[in-house]
């Protein structure tokens, strides 16, 4: 049981101390995400931002910081953009190609290059995030108003720097993925807010028991949709040659290749949410433009047959991106000439180019599987959260999806660190 394998896991020292300097991060994170930037006349910019759409779910993703417009208010969205124009980069570029190939030395310049791209990125979107909602600005009227906009930038913008190093000291000291973990307590932590919500809808009659019903059945189903998924796989199998060394004989054993159906986590919808971010703080540049207009009528999630095409644009995103993170984290190539290297082969198939195709044929398929359950989950709830009218609790698909896939990775991580001490885990 999962309660079985923390128990363990806390009576080691070396997991008690990381999952204790862990539980600190997300202690500094929730205070961060209530204190407040300069200038800002929250009663105001409630009114600005409304309810519903792209805003609520980054509220959400922010752990309420969006909304309140405190120092994390961006969130570490800016990170993760830039982590993709860095990967895409790494495919078209020979020189940054080269670098990632480079072991140690080349992964620590590329996390220097996203870490640069995460400040330039961030500020352009906290000067335009601050800049949509200057009329919640307390401007002294003979002041001047840019340094104002400038300085509250520059803020927001060092918020997202020091949740990009939070995340990063967490992946490095703590457990699991930081930056991963710290969406996940944004979203954890606005679930007492969507039940109080839910509860005084309910209690008004503005919604059923019948919706609440379904709601929860849709809890249940996506939880155990998507731990079916990330634990799927499809294992291929591999006999080893035997090789005779001095004395000894090594070899002549049958192993598998475990090809997971979704290769790529949550990263992918994580990444698809990052992109479909911008054209909402564009829009807020703009409030009353023909582009603004657009994009909170056909490109927001609103719950009505208007959101159709966004949420078809953010499956397709969602697809992409797994295909795209399965091939940046599995080379079917590599493995084919290290299966070639130790003797290993695939039976009825010739070590090398015949292997790595094969493989590449069934990560394809298995991967499309993966990125269409990944969209469909992501959507579908979306549709059928606003046709229940539980349009004011933006605790849907893609929120559920992460949580519960952040929650898998890092109980993985210390169950492995587990059963490296001899402990049974609860994932026998």
């Amino acid at each position: 049981m999962i309660v079985d394998s923390l128990k363990n896991a806390w009576n080691v020292a070396e997991l008690r101390k990381k999952i204790g300097y862990t539980l600190l991060m997300f202690l500094i994170f929730r205070i961060g995400a209530h204190i407040p930037i300069p200038f800002i006349n929250h009663d105001v910019l409630k009114n600005m931002l409304g309810s519903g759409g792209m805003f609520d779910f980054m509220d959400t993703l922010s752990g309420g910081s969006f909304k309140r417009l405190s120092v994390f208010a961006l969130s570490i969205t800016p990170y993760i953009t830039a982590s993709i124009i860095l990967q895409l980069l790494t495919i078209v570029l020979p020189s940054l190609e080269r670098l990632a190939k480079e072991g140690d030395y080349g992964r620590k310049k590329i996390t220097q290059y996203t870490r640069y791209g995460t400040v330039i990125l961030g500020f352009i979107q906290a000067f335009g995030l601050t800049y949509g909602v200057r009329g919640a600005l307390n401007i002294p009227s003979t002041g001047l108003k840019w340094p104002i906009y400038i300085l509250v930038a520059v803020v927001l913008t060092a918020g997202t720097a020091f949740l990009m190093w939070l995340g990063e000291a967490i992946t490095e000291k703590g457990i699991g993925n930081g930056i991963s973990l710290i969406i996940f307590a944004g979203i954890v932590s606005r679930v007492p807010d969507a039940i109080k919500s839910m509860w005084n809808m309910l209690r008004v009659g503005e919604i059923n028991a019948l919706s609440v019903i379904g709601l929860i059945l849709i809890v249940i189903f996506i939880t155990a949709g998507v731990i079916y998924v990330q634990e799927g796989q499809r294992r291929v199998s591999v006999q080893y040659a035997k090789r005779v060394v001095g004395r000894r004989v090594y070899g002549g054993q049958s192993s598998h290749i475990p090809l997971k159906v979704n290769q790529a986590g949550v990263i992918p919808v994580i990444f698809a949410i990052s992109l479909l971010a911008f054209p909402q703080t564009i829009a807020t540049w703009v409030p009353t433009s023909g582009f603004a207009r657009f994009v909170n009528t056909w490109f927001s999630m609103n719950g009505t047959i208007n959101s159709i095409p966004y949420l078809l644009l953010y499956g397709a995103l969602i697809l992409f991106f797994t295909y795209f993170y399965t091939a940046v984290t599995f080379n079917p190539v590599d493995v084919a000439d290290n299966l070639k290297k130790y003797g290993g082969f695939i039976p009825g198939l010739r070590p090398g180019r015949p292997t790595a195709e094969y493989l590449s044929k069934i990560l394809s398929r298995i991967t499309l599987a993966g990125g269409l359950f990944l969209a469909l989950i992501a959507v579908l709830p979306t549709l059928v959260i606003g046709l229940t009218g539980l349009k004011n609790i933006y605790f849907g698909g893609t929120s559920l999806l992460i949580v519960v896939g952040v929650a898998l990775e890092t109980m993985k991580q210390i169950e492995s660190q587990l059963m490296s001490r001899h402990y049974q885990g609860f994932m026998k």
